[in-house]
């Protein structure tokens, strides 16, 4: 508890010493954007809060609280600022419009939240051969998790791969393999695959397979009028 208190002084200090007593003298009509920095801790035990959605009315999601609760967003004089995060109240603070410097620190304190979750009542059977049959014969749900199994087969991630474009980390690694090749046989004659075993037992099973075989023409009917 003490040292998050001195760790709590020692930002304000820091504030305040960082400050530059010239920007206060700006003109808020000239600038009307300034910098909005603090710390959000809990109000029963002063510790931080990471991870704080920070909501600005006027434009919506603004930034995130970092793993220390600090955050430093830019927004204007007289904004409504929210501060929301699952398990803690929702808070909110108004930027004042009388700033004449540029930057605006704060410290805020979240309460925790009551979540009220609805009761479960568990009833057993009356008869273990009862629960025995339920057990066996009821079918398992479709749930997420089954649909996500379907959807990572081995033949529904390769139709995925093979209708999806190459992305710029693709492209690049592709086009990186083409020049080093073109660098290794530079000023020769690079191999050919006349000879290769591999090639030819591809060939002949393509063969087998009858890949190479024409393949009938799809008959097309003309519509002659009658008239």
């Amino acid at each position: 508890m003490k040292a998050l208190r001195v760790l709590l002084i020692l930002f304000i200090i820091g504030n305040i010493l960082t400050s530059n007593p010239l920007q206060s003298q700006v003109p808020k009509k000239n600038n009307p954007f300034i910098l909005f920095t603090g710390l959000v801790l809990t109000s029963d035990s002063l510790k931080p809060i990471p991870f704080v959605n920070i909501r600005s009315t006027r434009r919506g999601l603004i930034g995130y609280t970092d793993i220390n609760g600090y955050f430093d967003v830019v927004v204007k004089r007289g904004d409504t600022i929210l501060f929301q995060q699952i398990e803690k109240i929702g808070s909110s603070h108004v930027v004042p419009d009388t700033l004449l410097g540029n930057r605006y620190n704060v410290v805020k304190l979240m309460t925790q939240d009551t979540i009220h979750i609805p009761a479960i009542f568990i009833r057993a059977l009356p008869l273990k051969s009862l629960f025995n049959h339920e057990f066996v014969s009821r079918a398992v749900p479709d749930d997420a998790l089954e649909r996500a199994r379907k959807n990572l087969e081995n033949e529904a991630m390769k139709e995925e791969l093979r209708m999806r474009p190459n992305d710029a980390h693709q492209t690049q690694s592709l086009l990186t393999q083409q020049r080093a090749q073109q660098l290794y046989y530079y000023q020769q004659a690079p191999p050919q695959n006349y000879l290769s075993p591999v090639a030819w037992m591809q060939f002949f099973e393509a063969w087998k397979r009858g890949d190479f075989k024409k393949k009938p023409k799809k008959k097309s009917y003309e519509y002659v009028s009658p008239y």
